[in-house]
């Protein structure tokens, strides 16, 4: 059976360092806030080329406090209005409706995936404030365009990069005042710790301190708290593990580059949409999601014939229970990709006699 993600190949090859790590971190008997999350912070922020990273607890958490530091910094107010892609995972949408923001649900392009930043205009109002860009899949939301729009009717931009760890785009973009990121290490992730893990990445000094006081209680000095926070922490035994595989990170990514290009190059059914991609680096193939009619045929075909896969996602949020007051809106891509899409096997540690064997199956279907 070729496994959707094998996690415990994955990380095989990392654990003699886990082991190691561990044991140091038992035998210094520092196990919140200490030296990994600070080094993991400078190493990340440094990947990242920002001037800031704070770790925290996971990635909604990440979002979550994203958004409450802006309430804090007086640049959001509770009820306005933040765009969202309307066919992203449901912790984006989650993330606005915690804090008392209000969302505003857009289209994705049909091609990319990724909102469409050619209607983005259309749905301001003078109740939006914001626009939350999610990269779904790896793949970045073409943020040249979407920068200029949030400058020419001064909105703020928040990324959620939890798939698109190490995704590079060519173009020169002009950041927004206060421009965060946001990121998840999941496991699954392309840089994933071995349990909840995220962090917030900013170049603005204002939005670092703020976040930094709301994910430990609101407090700087121990037992000083100086605004309500919460407690949302990157555990120090997550950070020494991304310490051990960021290094890794940008390799891993370059062969799930060359997986894709192998699909993209080689699967020739015309029953599959294969996903679009501009052969930049601006693409890190998190997910590899191709589109077919009959999606559930698809499946059980390929695990018929020893090929796990994954649906990603099979209901739009705002079909979901969760969002009932949302259940009554329609959105014709949306719920078309929810409908159609199916994530094929991709990671960093396939061989290539199981990517010749995915392509040969599906071929045959």
């Amino acid at each position: 059976m070729i496994q959707f993600l094998d996690l415990q190949k994955i990380n095989a090859r990392h654990q003699n360092a886990f082991v190691e790590k561990t044991n140091q971190i038992i035998n210094k008997g520092w196990f919140i806030l200490g030296d990994e999350v600070q080094e993991f912070e400078t190493n990340f922020a440094e990947f990242c080329k920002s001037k800031h990273c704070i770790g925290v607890a996971n990635g909604l958490d990440a979002l979550i406090l994203i958004f409450k530091a802006h309430i804090q910094l007086g640049n959001l107010q509770v009820g306005d209005h933040v765009i969202v892609p309307s066919n992203t995972y449901i912790a984006s949408i989650l993330s606005i409706l915690e804090v008392g923001l209000i969302p505003v649900f857009v289209e994705p392009n049909a091609e990319t995936f990724n909102i469409d930043e050619n209607i983005i205009q259309q749905h301001i109002t003078p109740q939006v404030k914001a626009i939350l860009v999610v990269h779904l899949y790896g793949q970045l939301a073409n943020m040249k365009v979407i920068s200029d729009i949030a400058i020419n009717n001064n909105l703020l931009i928040i990324e959620d990069g939890a798939q698109s760890h190490g995704a590079i785009s060519d173009d020169i973009i002009v950041q927004t005042k206060h421009q965060t990121t946001a990121y998840s290490f999941y496991p699954g992730k392309n840089l994933g710790a071995l349990g909840d893990a995220g962090a917030v990445i900013t170049d603005c000094d204002l939005m670092a301190k703020a976040i930094k006081l709301l994910r430990n209680y609101g407090s700087d000095i121990k037992y000083y708290n100086e605004i309500l926070g919460v407690n949302s922490r990157l555990d120090e035994i997550q950070a020494a593990f991304l310490n051990v595989k960021l290094p890794f990170l940008n390799s891993d990514n370059q062969r799930r580059r060359e997986i894709a290009k192998r699909y993209i190059a080689e699967i020739r059914n015309p029953k599959i949409k294969l996903p679009f991609w501009n052969g930049s680096e601006n693409h890190v193939f998190h997910l590899f999601v191709v589109l077919t009619v009959n999606r559930n045929n698809l499946q059980q075909f390929l695990l018929e014939n020893d090929i796990q896969t994954m649906i990603h996602y099979p209901i739009a949020p705002h079909k979901q229970k969760a969002l009932l007051k949302y259940n009554h809106l329609h959105f014709q891509i949306t719920e078309q990709i929810h409908a159609d899409c199916l994530s094929l096997p991709i990671s960093p540690i396939m061989n290539d006699a199981e990517i010749d064997k995915i392509i040969d199956v599906v071929n045959r279907y």
